[in-house]
């Protein structure tokens, strides 16, 4: 397929897809998508930052529909940050079509996800535990559920999930149509596959193994004490565009954090100590370019999709080999060029020898580069990367307004939809996903009339009640 228009697709999604940037279907996205829109369970080996997530959320996005109330789709993710980086994909892929996306994620107000289901959702994206929690409340009709995908199963084994995934597959409507996404297929994975898959297709895309060509890796031993020192070196080196240091732990972040906070280097950190909230604003903050480098555990090394990360660092060397592929997988993203440093302790070779073998491939020490201008290095450091427009916040001619009133005001998404169209020169095919929480409200608005909407709500009335309107922050 040289182009998506080759899948037959409705013109809604190649709106979304167009606006999206995208310009002709990954690997992955090529072989899945034509398989998906048959209605095939599919096993899918293919690695991080493969394009996979436009590989189920197109088909998917494709076969759903607002107006049909029976049938939905259920998205299982091994993380709260991936759940979340999936919901906000498949948004923007399903907005022409005003599908409605629910995410339901632990450390998230449950009456508030209670609340979302009861409305008109036709995707759900959560993680195992809490997609269990809702279906034994019945607040998530499992019979509701005709697609079930199960994203980067592998992490789920490797965290302990799979039995909450088995619990949620037993818990679900039986004549489904299932595909289960995965860098590798152990065992037990498979053990799943043959008990809740019908004859599955088998889908690999494994040509360029489990790290991309386009990202170098180089290997530096040094002390532990020498650590934060050697990194220093390194950025002054290599000067990033945008990078992430990953730390093993939540202390390590904090003291490489305050380390490089010493030298005004712009950076921030982020572990699971943090509010989901404050991890959000800080993953949304680096996407946006308010902050160069990103020191983090391994809780950004899924669900961070950010443009241009040139380098990836390893402070710590990852216990798990299957973390190495993940970490890296942050750079050389969209078949550009990363590169990727990782710092070992003189005793830490079992975790290398784990490593290699995995990835198939030798990690060869780091060629250590001459610092031309230590000065001018480290201005550029201190200096925030060149702001982006977030392209999954900002699509073109989409605006997304904010209205101070909801379900407390009994305010009805026919109210909402009702005031808009009453202004000239604006139709239903201009509004899009409306969502109605208890004190607020969210409308996009499509093809570039957002600004008239915006200054014409000031002046109307909603169900007789006046309320703010403003742009959504978010």
């Amino acid at each position: 397929m040289s182009n998506f228009n080759d899948f037959k697709l409705s013109k809604e999604i190649l709106k979304a897809i167009n606006d999206l940037g995208y310009k002709k279907p990954t690997e992955v996205q090529e072989k899945v998508i034509k398989e998906a829109l048959l209605n095939k369970d599919l096993i899918v080996k293919s690695q991080t930052g493969s394009g996979k997530t436009g590989a189920f959320a197109i088909p998917l996005c494709e076969r759903l529909s607002f107006d049909e109330e029976w049938d939905k789709a259920l998205i299982l993710a091994p993380t709260r940050e991936l759940a979340i980086q999936i919901s906000q994909d498949i948004k923007n892929i399903g907005r022409y079509k005003k599908l409605k996306v629910c995410t339901l994620i632990g450390k998230e107000s449950v009456k508030e996800q209670d609340n979302d289901l009861k409305g008109k959702v036709q995707i759900v994206v959560g993680t195992p535990g809490r997609v269990l929690d809702h279906l034994d409340k019945c607040t998530l009709n499992g019979k509701m559920i005709k697609y079930l995908v199960i994203d980067e199963a592998d992490e789920m084994f490797n965290m302990g999930f799979i039995n909450q995934v088995e619990g949620v597959c037993r818990r679900i409507n039986k004549n489904r149509t299932t595909m289960l996404f995965s860098a590798t297929v152990p065992e037990k994975i498979e053990e799943l596959t043959k008990k809740h898959m019908d004859r599955p297709v088998w889908i690999k895309c494994e040509g360029k193994g489990l790290v991309t060509e386009g990202i170098t890796h180089g290997l530096i031993v040094v002390e532990g004490k020498e650590k934060l020192e050697k990194v220093n070196s390194i950025l002054l080196s290599e000067i990033p565009e945008r990078a992430i240091i990953f730390c093993r732990t939540k202390d390590n972040v904090e003291i490489a954090h305050n380390y490089f906070k010493e030298k005004g280097y712009s950076i921030d950190k982020l572990h699971g100590d943090m509010l989901q909230k404050e991890r959000n604003k800080k993953m949304d903050s680096f996407r946006e370019g308010r902050f160069k480098i990103l020191i983090a555990t391994d809780i950004a090394a899924r669900g961070l999709d950010v443009e241009n990360v040139t380098h990836v660092i390893n402070i710590d060397i990852p216990v798990e080999k299957e973390a190495y592929v993940h970490r890296i997988g942050r750079t050389g993203r969209g078949g550009l060029k990363g590169s990727s440093i990782t710092i070992m302790t003189p005793y830490e070779d079992k975790y290398l020898n784990r490593i290699e073998e995995y990835i198939n491939l030798k990690i060869e020490p780091y060629k250590e580069k001459e610092i031309k201008d230590k000065a001018l290095s480290e201005k550029i450091l201190r200096q925030n990367p060149k702001k982006r427009e977030d392209k999954k916040k900002s699509i073109k001619g989409v605006t997304k307004l904010y209205l101070n009133g909801g379900k407390k005001k009994k305010i009805r998404i026919l109210d909402i939809v009702g005031t808009i169209c009453s202004i000239d020169g604006i139709e239903k095919d201009d509004i899009g996903i409306i969502e109605i929480k208890d004190n607020g409200s969210t409308v996009e608005i499509f093809n570039n009339k957002g600004e008239k909407v915006l200054r014409e709500l000031k002046n109307k009335t909603i169900k007789g009640k006046k309320l703010k309107v403003e742009k959504a922050k978010n």
